[in-house]
């Protein structure tokens, strides 16, 4: 036991050990609670990692989150991770796994419901200091939460419904010549350790207890998580809420971990040799970095990296014409939600024809000039803004069609729209990089071959929106199809800033919008990021998964000789 001084924390009943060497370990006797047990909101943040249920600081580099409406430091002493302690998470969650992956679906179910629960627990604590970390307003966040719970039971609901695995049978036929055929089943299984590194604009959707975390769980794989140093109390109170519910599941504590870092941490979690897999959600830069790191490794892993995009939205001549000013004030609100700060806001309005334009350009801009600036979720979000609007403004051919009226104070984004010919667009491709924030591109084309030309040089992208009336779309015949090859998801009509949690959604698409466009973030699909195939040739029955026995007793839909059998 290590010597020291012993110190009761009145408040969560932590014990702190003061080392010689000023070096501090907690170890929490009461974390890792019942969700009918804790006082959430008496609970003292402690600024340690999480490391298979234990808590431990044995870094040096320290930080504290900042309220990015004051600038003024939080509550909370957050120590990076150590190297040791990253091998100390990767080395319980490798051993995890031996247990983890055996699970059934209903208990694997569980511990996702549980997290949702205990999550939910939290209250008005968690909601407040997601405020205080971020920014964002409280309906936002309670929303944001709704959403976290949400799919974390979606996910539970896939597990029991079990056809996720696709089960696939070829049954033996002995007397095939001239070589008879073996009896081969297969299904999907979990690849092993995940890294998952959380987002800035979603605290709560895509960060601890996200998407990215629920998919992997689900699957099967322990995760760990490299939290978004913007909001750390908010992921504190989190992995508070998934270590609790592990323990009240019968989890194995290796099964989750939390740590803290910067670039450096980052890179040595995704080069570690026990990781399998990456999550990711973030800026070009980074997310390119990690995948470049995770592909120059001895074993090679995938990445799975949603990297931003400017999602076009397309308003066809017709459409321009006789509704192009109706729409105009929608498209604002859809600009500027959430401060811009969502990976689907449409960056980019592509135009085709004259008529109708003008009217469209001034409704929109008096649209943005009416609403007021909004506080960014961090000072370098808002550097990065400012640096390109300003890089947009100074652009040749790029013109201001109107800003927001209101000045923005320190901190604050504030809302404008630019208009660019299609002719200066395709001899710029800086001008398709996106600008976080709540700004758009107005690109006019001339005609169809000149809005085709735009769409052919477009990079891949998230998602991209089609306005148009039947007399349009027999004038571009060909766009849809275009349009499939740039996207991820297609609109037809509507906003791409609300995306669905269902079965059906894909939240991914060609690079640079992310490394992989096969796969999806969002939706009950993205748990097939973290699986892979296996097949059992001529094995006995006994030892077959339980998906692959004969009298599927799972009951799930399975692939039989070539045809989908649904379980009577």
């Amino acid at each position: 036991m290590p010597s020291g001084s012993w110190n009761a924390c009145t408040a969560c009943k932590w014990i702190e050990i003061k080392k010689h060497n000023n070096r501090r370990l907690h170890f929490c006797f009461t974390f890792l609670v019942s969700v009918k047990l804790p006082n959430y909101a008496v609970m003292k943040l402690h600024g340690q990692n999480s490391i298979a249920g234990q808590l431990s600081a044995l870094g040096h580099t320290h930080f504290q989150g900042i309220n990015p409406q004051t600038g003024a430091p939080l509550e909370g002493d957050f120590a990076f991770a150590t190297k040791n302690e990253i091998d100390h998470a990767l080395t319980a969650a490798q051993e995890a796994f031996r247990t983890y992956r055996r699970t059934t679906p209903q208990q694997r179910a569980d511990f996702l419901k549980s997290i949702g629960a205990q999550i939910t627990a939290l209250g008005a604590t968690l909601i407040e200091r997601a405020m205080a970390e971020t920014g964002l307003p409280q309906a936002r966040l309670e929303g944001e939460r709704g959403r976290t719970v949400g799919q974390l039971n979606k996910f539970a609901e896939t597990l029991l419904e079990g056809s996720w695995v696709q089960a696939r049978i070829d049954t033996a036929q002995p007397d095939r010549q001239p070589v008879p055929k073996p009896d081969v089943r297969s299904m999907y299984m979990p690849l092993g350790p995940v890294a998952v590194f959380g987002a800035s604009n979603f605290p709560l959707a895509f960060s601890v207890a996200g998407g990215d975390t629920a998919s992997a769980l689900a699957a099967g794989c322990p995760v760990i998580v490299k939290a978004h140093p913007s909001h750390p109390g908010t992921s504190e109170l989190v992995v508070g809420a998934i270590n609790a519910a592990a323990k009240e599941t019968g989890i194995p504590a290796g099964v989750f971990s939390m740590v803290h870092g910067g670039a450096e941490e980052s890179k040595y979690l995704v080069r570690h040799r026990e990781l399998k897999a990456v999550g990711f959600t973030g800026s070009f830069r980074a997310g390119r970095t990690l995948f470049d790191l995770a592909a120059g490794r001895p074993e090679p892993i995938p990445v799975y990296a949603e990297m931003g995009s400017v999602n076009p939205v397309i308003i066809l001549p017709d459409f321009l014409k006789t509704k192009g000013s109706e729409l105009a004030p929608g498209l604002c609100g859809s600009i500027t939600l959430g401060v811009g700060q969502f990976c689907t806001n449409p960056g980019l309005v592509l135009t085709a024809g004259k008529t109708g334009l003008p009217q469209f350009l001034e409704v929109l801009g008096k649209n943005i000039q009416e609403t007021p600036p909004g506080t960014m979720l961090n000072s370098g979000i808002e550097s990065a803004y400012l640096t390109g609007l300003d890089r947009l403004e100074n652009t040749s051919g790029v013109t201001v069609v109107a800003k927001s009226q209101t000045g923005a104070n320190p901190g604050q984004g504030a809302p404008a729209v630019l208009q660019v010919p299609a002719a200066a667009f395709l001899d710029d491709n800086s001008l398709q990089e996106e600008v976080f924030g709540p700004s758009s591109l107005v690109v006019t084309s001339q005609d169809a071959d000149e809005l085709y030309q735009v769409i052919g040089q477009l990079h891949g992208q998230l998602t991209a929106t089609v306005y148009g009336t039947e007399k349009d779309f027999k004038n571009f015949p060909d766009l849809i199809d275009y349009l499939a090859q740039k996207a991820g998801r297609l609109l037809f009509g509507g906003f791409p800033t609300g995306v669905e949690v269902c079965d059906a959604m894909v939240h991914g698409g060609p690079y640079p919008a992310t490394t992989d466009a096969r796969s999806t973030s969002v939706g009950t699909a993205a748990i097939f990021r973290f699986v892979r195939p296996v097949a059992f040739q001529n094995f006995p029955e006994t030892l077959l998964p339980e998906e692959l026995k004969e009298d599927n007793p799972r009951r799930i839909w399975r692939m039989e000789n070539g045809h989908w059998h649904l379980p009577e």
